[in-house]
C-alpha cells in the first residue's frame, strides 16, 4: 500500500486508489462534477485540480491520477485555489445561470461548488451558447444549455443499465448531450440519470415546477414495486407525496432504483378507496365504518374464513391477519394469489441465497423462467456486473433483450434435465456456479428440478451458495416466514369453500372462484380486487404506514409513515384489530408497537434488520417439462399503484405499445 501526504498528513491508501479517493480518505472535500464511485473515470470537468509533487508544476486533476509511493499532496494551495476558479468560470461561460426557474435548485452541485470554490464575479461578456432542448421520453424533462458534457449519463446509460441510448454528438463548442434520433430512453433504469446530473439540465418531468427540496418532508422507505426491497426517500408535503429518490445501500440497491418505483407514486392520490362501501343489490353503495363491520358480523363465519395477502403488504398486516383468523379458529391464510402452489417447507428452498451483492461474484450464471430485466432491474443490475467480471449466463425461457447477453437454451423446462454439454461443464467448472428461479419456472413446478442442480453443480460450497429464487412479490417472503402460505396453494382456500374471504389488498387473484364466499375487500385502491368485493375497507397505502418487508434474499428492513391516507382510510393494522371486536374475538394487541412486539415475538428474525437465517438447503429432484410465459406482461402496470398513474399509464403506452404523443408544439 502506498504512502503518501495529503496537506502535510501522511496516510496508506489502497493499491490502484487515485488521488482523489487519497484525499478523500484523509478527510478533504474535492470537488467534482464528472467522478463518480460508480461509473469509469472521464476526466472531463477538470474541477477536482490538486497539486501534487514530484510532478510537473501545475494542477493535476486528481480523478483520473493514480496514488503512487511518496506524492505530496496540496489541495488547499493558492495553485489549487486558482486553478478551480478558473475551471468554475469556464463552466459557466456557457450556463444560463437560471437557478430561480431551475428544478435543480437547492439541491444543484453546480450551484454549491460555485459558492465554494468559483469567483465572486464573472468576466464573461460574449454571448452565451444555446441549445436546442432534446425529448428523452415521458420521465426526464432536459434543458441541454444548461449542460456542462460531465458525460455521467451517458457513462450510466452505457455501463449500468447497458443500454447504449445516451450518447454525445459534435465536437467543441458543437457538442450535444442527447439520445440517439431523439427517441424517448427506453429502459427501466433511465430516470436514475435524473439523481447523476450535476445541473438541472436532466430533471424529472413528472415533478417539474412542484416544490423545493427544502419544502420537503424526508421520510425513509422501503420500495414494494418488486421483491428487492430497495431503499428509497419519499419526499412529502403535506398529505401528499411529491416524489421518491433512492438512498444508498450497497448491499440492495446501490444507489439507483426503477422507473416504476421512482414514478409511480402520483397513482397514490388517484383511485383511491376513501370510505367503505357495501354491495347492495349488485352495486357498492358507500357506508359508514359501524355499518361495514356489521354487515361483516352478520356473516357469523365462525371457523370458515379465509385471508389473501396481495403483493405490497407489510409484515405487520399479516400477521395482524394471521391473529384475527387464528382467533376465528382459522389457519387458512395464503399470499400467492396467482395460484402457485411450490413447497414452503423450507424457506432456504425459495431464497436468493447468494444475496444481490454475492451474485456479482458469480461465475457461471443458470437462469430458468425469469426475465430478470422486468421483474427486479436492480439485479439485472448486478448480473451485468457479474458478466462484466467474465461470468457466463445461460437463460432457459421466452427470448428478451437481455443487456448482459447470455445464452437461450429453450423455451422448455425440460431442458433442466439435459443441459447442453458446455453448460454443464461451465457450472461444473465454476468457482462459483449459481442457479435462479423465476416467478414463470415456480408456477410451472420447476423447484423440485432446480433444487437438484445443487447437488449435481455443487452449488453450496464454502463460503457460498448458489441456489436463488427471484421472487416477484414485496409481500412474498415475509409472509412465508408467518406462515401465508397453504400446501395446495389457493386451491386449498377455495376447496374449503370459506364463508367469509379477506382480500388484503389481493387484486391479481381470480375472484371468480369464491363466488359463494363473502369478500371482504382491505387495500387502498379502486383496482380488480375491490370491483369484486362484497364489502370494501379503505386501508393505508406503503407510504402512510410504518411496516417490516422482507425482500427475495431474506433480508429484513423496516420503513417509516410518511403521510396520512386519505379520507376516512385506515391503516391496515387498526381495521384487521377492529374487526376482531365485531366478530367477538381477541388478538392480543391494542397499539402498533404490541403488534410488532408479539409479531417479533413469534418470528424473532422479523425484528433484525438483517438477512434471515433460513438454514440450508433440503434435497432436490423430480422433473419438469413444458413451455411457459412470463408472468409479467407490462413493466409500468403491475401494482395497483401502478394501474392508477398517469406516468406509468403514459409509460406503458409510449414506450411498450410505441403510441405516439405529440409535444406541445406539434
Amino acid at each position: 500500500m502506498p504512502k503518501v501526504t495529503v496537506d502535510g498528513v501522511e496516510l496508506e491508501v489502497p493499491q490502484g486508489a487515485t488521488v482523489l479517493q487519497a484525499c478523500e480518505l484523509a478527510g478533504k472535500e474535492i470537488p467534482r462534477f464528472c467522478y463518480h464511485e460508480r461509473l469509469s473515470i472521464a476526466g472531463n470537468c477538470r474541477m477536482c485540480l490538486v497539486e501534487v509533487a514530484p510532478g510537473p508544476p501545475k494542477p493535476q486533476a486528481s480523478c483520473a491520477l493514480p496514488a503512487a509511493e511518496g506524492q505530496n499532496i496540496r489541495t488547499d494551495s493558492e495553485m489549487v485555489k486558482k486553478a478551480r476558479e478558473g475551471v468554475m468560470e469556464f463552466l459557466l461561460i456557457n450556463h444560463p445561470l437560471d437557478c430561480p426557474i431551475c428544478d435543480q435548485g437547492g439541491e444543484c452541485d453546480l450551484q454549491d461548488q460555485s459558492v465554494a470554490y468559483g469567483r465572486g464575479a464573472s468576466r464573461y461578456d460574449e454571448h452565451k451558447r444555446a441549445v436546442t432542448e432534446k425529448y428523452m421520453g415521458p420521465l426526464i424533462k432536459t434543458t441541454m444549455t444548461r449542460c456542462i458534457h460531465c458525460t455521467r449519463c451517458v457513462r450510466f446509460s452505457e455501463e449500468v443499465a447497458g443500454v447504449d441510448e445516451i450518447g454525445a454528438l459534435y465536437r467543441g463548442e458543437s457538442m450535444q448531450i442527447t439520445t440517439y434520433l431523439e427517441k424517448a430512453a427506453h429502459h427501466e433504469m433511465s430516470a436514475n440519470v435524473i439523481d447523476l446530473c450535476p445541473v438541472g439540465a436532466l430533471t424529472s418531468k413528472p415533478y417539474a415546477f412542484e416544490a423545493r427540496p427544502w419544502e420537503l418532508k424526508k421520510t425513509l422507505g422501503i420500495d414494494v414495486s418488486d421483491a428487492t426491497g430497495a431503499n428509497i426517500r419519499i419526499d412529502s408535503r403535506g398529505r401528499e407525496v411529491l416524489r421518491v429518490l433512492p438512498r444508498i445501500n450497497d448491499d440492495v440497491n446501490e444507489e439507483w432504483i426503477s422507473d416504476k418505483a421512482r414514478y409511480q407514486v402520483d397513482g397514490l392520490t388517484k383511485r383511491r378507496l376513501d370510505r367503505p362501501w357495501i354491495r347492495r343489490d349488485g352495486k357498492l353503495v358507500a357506508a359508514t365504518w359501524d355499518e361495514a363491520f356489521a354487515a361483516i358480523a352478520k356473516v357469523k363465519p365462525g371457523a370458515s374464513v379465509a385471508a389473501v395477502a396481495g403483493d405490497l403488504l407489510d409484515c405487520e398486516t399479516q400477521f395482524a391477519a394471521k391473529k384475527l383468523l387464528g382467533a376465528l379458529g382459522s389457519t387458512l391464510l395464503e399470499g400467492r394469489q396467482t395460484g402457485m402452489d411450490y413447497d414452503v417447507s423450507s424457506l432456504a428452498a425459495v431464497n436468493f441465497n447468494s444475496t444481490f451483492a454475492g451474485i456479482e461474484t458469480a461465475d457461471a450464471i443458470l437462469i430458468v423462467g425469469s426475465n430478470v430485466r422486468w421483474e427486479a432491474p436492480l439485479v439485472n443490475v448486478r448480473l451485468r456486473k457479474a458478466v462484466k467480471k467474465g461470468a457466463k449466463v445461460f437463460l432457459v425461457g421466452q427470448e428478451w433483450e437481455t443487456t448482459f447477453g447470455g445464452e437461450f437454451l429453450g423455451e422448455d423446462l425440460s431442458v433442466l434435465g439435459n443441459l447442453p454439454a458446455h453448460v454443464s461443464e461451465a457450472l461444473s467448472n465454476a468457482e462459483r456456479p449459481a442457479v435462479i428461479l423465476g416467478g414463470a419456472a415456480l408456477a410451472k413446478g420447476a423447484l423440485g428440478a432446480g433444487l437438484g442442480l445443487v447437488g449435481q453443480f455443487n452449488l453450496v460450497r464454502d463460503g457460498w451458495n448458489g441456489f436463488n429464487v427471484l421472487h416477484l412479490a414485496a409481500a412474498r417472503m415475509g409472509g412465508l416466514m408467518l406462515g401465508f402460505a397453504q400446501k395446495g396453494g389457493i386451491a386449498d382456500l377455495v376447496a374449503a369453500k370459506p364463508k367469509l374471504v379477506f382480500s388484503l389488498g389481493a387484486d391479481e387473484m381470480d375472484f371468480a372462484r369464491f363466488s359463494d364466499s363473502i369478500v371482504v375487500y382491505v387495500g387502498h385502491h379502486g383496482d380488480k380486487g375491490a370491483h369484486a368485493a362484497d364489502i370494501v375497507l379503505p386501508a393505508a397505502a406503503y407510504t402512510e404506514k410504518a411496516g417490516t418487508y422482507v425482500n427475495t434474499e431474506g433480508r429484513v428492513q423496516f420503513a417509516e409513515k410518511a403521510v396520512f391516507a386519505p379520507g376516512d382510510a385506515r391503516e391496515d393494522w387498526t381495521i384487521l384489530r377492529a374487526l376482531a371486536d365485531a366478530l367477538g374475538v381477541v388478538v392480543g394487541f391494542d397499539s402498533f408497537d404490541e403488534l410488532r412486539a408479539a409479531m417479533v415475538a413469534e418470528v424473532p428474525a422479523l425484528g433484525v434488520e438483517d438477512l434471515a437465517d433460513y438454514g440450508s438447503l433440503p434435497a432436490g429432484g423430480g422433473s419438469a417439462e413444458g413451455a411457459f410465459g412470463y408472468p409479467i406482461k407490462d413493466f409500468y402496470l403491475t401494482n395497483p399503484i401502478a394501474r392508477a398513474s398517469e406516468v406509468m399509464q403514459r409509460c406503458s403506452a409510449e414506450l411498450l405499445h410505441g403510441e405516439d404523443f405529440a409535444e406541445a408544439a406539434e
